[in-house]
């Protein structure tokens, strides 16, 4: 028999969380694109629906990942940044973020921020810093950006430099106002901090793309395709680093990468002057 019901993983709210797990959910529809076990049936179902229609979507959360993991390499060991704060965090997977930025700098301090109890559930249980850093959650929805901010503060030292992190969750926000969530957050960091960013693209496979959003909308949020130009302007006011906003493979590939043909993302990484 289908287990329709799960319950008993406690949320950071210490409640017991009890999920429909007959409904999927974006992120766990993510996890098991890489490869993950936290998924159920009807995430895999509308996973394998949308590899039917855009088979490059494996190729592209794994460029993704690897973005991520660049980026934060990158700002660790070569910009000095010892704060990350990284929203929309997904389920826990190698090369997390408090996993790369401790390699190069153990006491790195990282707070992941979700809005699904799961998510934060499954991060409190699985993901553990370095005894030099701090790893920290979050449960919160980024729309709601006062909350985050003011909680982030107890983690983060916000007159120092922070490096925050938007991958592949600003298209999940169509009823909010997502630049003026950007620009919320970086008006609140210091000067020296950094932007990255990840969205799945417009104008990249554009009717692939258009398919995979129809069917990832269905069990909600709606998701929003960008352009470039519409992904761009999330750095307004920014110091965009080179090569500026690129594909997902093309930002400081490292040497030896095996790089998709084809991946329908927009990537870029900025400092706050």
């Amino acid at each position: 028999m289908t287990r329709e019901w799960f319950t008993g993983i406690v949320s950071s709210r210490n409640k017991p969380v009890t999920i429909d797990t007959r409904v999927a959910n974006p992120a766990r529809v993510y996890d098991y694109w890489l490869g993950g076990k936290d998924n159920f049936a009807a995430d895999r179902e509308l996973a394998q629906e949308v590899i039917a229609v855009n088979p490059g979507i494996l190729a592209e959360v794994r460029a993704n990942r690897a973005f991520l993991g660049r980026a934060v390499r990158y700002l660790a060991a070569k910009a000095g940044v010892r704060q990350f704060l990284d929203i929309g965090t997904g389920m826990p997977t190698a090369d997390n973020t408090h996993e790369v930025a401790q390699r190069a700098a153990p006491e790195s301090r990282v707070l992941y921020v979700d809005n699904d109890p799961v998510v934060i559930a499954h991060a409190h249980a699985l993901l553990t810093g370095t005894p030099d850093g701090a790893t920290s959650y979050l449960e919160a929805d980024v729309r709601d950006v006062e909350t985050v901010l003011a909680q982030a503060k107890r983690t983060l030292d916000f007159t120092q430099p922070i490096g925050i992190m938007l991958l592949m969750i600003l298209m999940m926000i169509p009823d909010a106002d997502p630049y003026g969530i950007v620009r919320r957050l970086v008006k609140e960091a210091p000067a020296g901090s950094y932007l990255i960013i990840s969205h799945p693209a417009g104008d990249i496979e554009a009717q692939q793309m258009a398919d995979m959003a129809e069917r990832l909308s269905r069990p909600g949020p709606e998701m929003t395709l960008r352009t470039h130009a519409e992904v761009s302007r999330f750095f307004d006011g920014l110091e965009l680093l080179e090569p500026g906003v690129v594909g997902l493979s093309d930002w400081r590939p490292d040497p030896g990468d095996v790089r998709p043909a084809v991946a329908a993302g927009w990537c870029g990484v900025a400092g706050k002057p």
